[in-house]
């Protein structure tokens, strides 16, 4: 028989260790990874920026907490990962803003073609009253809205001919993202929209299915689209953001406090993203012009803005949406 203050001691080893095994168990059951999605390769800014939030939020969670990036479309294009987003199968979702403008008025209007008289312009605007009240739109369709990343200027690219003018884009079949408002803008230039999704426009450009399409310096080059489009018209007819957005129902999984960690982590990564993306959009049309693509300046640019008098009466329509657009054109 054992002594009474052995079997007293063993008692207090056992709970002990149930104590800590529990602990172990607890903290556990509450630390997960946050499934984030982005169409962009592995070495661009956004996914940069987003593998930056991660290792702040690692840091503030003490390692409880990591959103894992799968980059490249690995989780399918951009149109389903916001639908997989909305409904809390994907935890949080990298998009442009012309997608998600679909289903959110709002931030449609960050995509109206020629809003915005600059780069800064469009910094001012988000970085001030006007983009925080955009990003808590989002929640009423299923988003939250963490912050916005940077997307530098979409301009008009094609394999046919150098555009200097409206009547250059006659007859051009140029893709475009899967939103009215882009087929709307590309129809009222004179151009046919091609409404065809990111991963496939590279087989469109080299099967000759589409002559052009439009995007930022560094999405033309690194997928390969110079190779096939050797014309590029500086428009930057559009300045507009991407968006970072988590689902709801992930973001009620999260504490008060884990909250704050998260808002604050993604706006860091802005920031961070910023500097990344400066240095890739002079690089990448450095490559572009190396490899021989003719760089289209001296475009004649008014008739461009007067050709979107229809786009922006039809969305006007919209007394919210027409103050908006008259708010962001007041920022100084």
């Amino acid at each position: 028989m054992q002594p009474v203050y052995r079997r007293a001691g063993l008692s207090r080893t056992i709970t002990l260790a149930v104590a800590l095994l529990w602990a172990a168990v607890s903290a556990s059951a509450f630390a997960r990874e946050f499934r984030t999605a982005d169409t962009q390769n592995e070495d661009y800014p956004t996914v940069q920026a987003l593998n930056y939030m991660d290792r702040l939020i690692a840091e503030h969670t003490g390692g409880r907490h990591r959103i894992v990036v799968f980059h490249s479309r690995q989780l399918g294009e951009e149109k389903e990962t916001l639908e997989q987003t909305r409904v809390g199968a994907i935890d949080l979702n990298r998009t442009n803003v012309a997608l998600i403008g679909t289903m959110v008025p709002s931030v449609n209007v960050l995509a109206m073609p020629f809003l915005f008289r600059s780069h800064e312009h469009l910094q001012h605007v988000l970085d001030g009253p006007i983009g925080n009240e955009i990003l808590g739109s989002l929640e009423a369709h299923g988003f939250v809205g963490l912050t916005f990343y940077d997307s530098g200027g979409r301009s008009i690219y094609n394999s046919v001919r150098p555009v200097r003018s409206l009547d250059d884009l006659k007859g051009l079949r140029l893709r475009v993202q899967q939103s009215e408002q882009m087929s709307d803008m590309i129809r009222a230039l004179g151009a046919q929209p091609v409404q065809m999704a990111y991963g496939q426009v590279m087989t469109g450009l080299a099967n000759r299915l589409i002559d052009g399409a439009e995007n930022n310096w560094p999405s033309f080059v690194t997928t390969g689209h110079y190779k096939y489009a050797g014309y590029y018209t500086l428009t930057q007819h559009t300045v507009s953001p991407e968006v970072l957005v988590m689902s709801r129902k992930a973001w009620a999984s999260l504490s008060p406090d884990e909250q704050t960690i998260f808002r604050d982590a993604a706006q860091r990564s802005s920031l961070y993203m910023r500097e990344k993306w400066r240095d890739l959009e002079e690089r990448s049309r450095k490559q572009a012009e190396l490899a021989g693509v003719k760089v289209v300046t001296d475009f004649d640019r008014k008739p461009f803005e007067a050709a979107m008098a229809g786009i922006y009466a039809k969305a006007e329509r919209d007394p919210a949406i027409a103050a908006l657009i008259e708010r962001i054109r007041n920022v100084e």
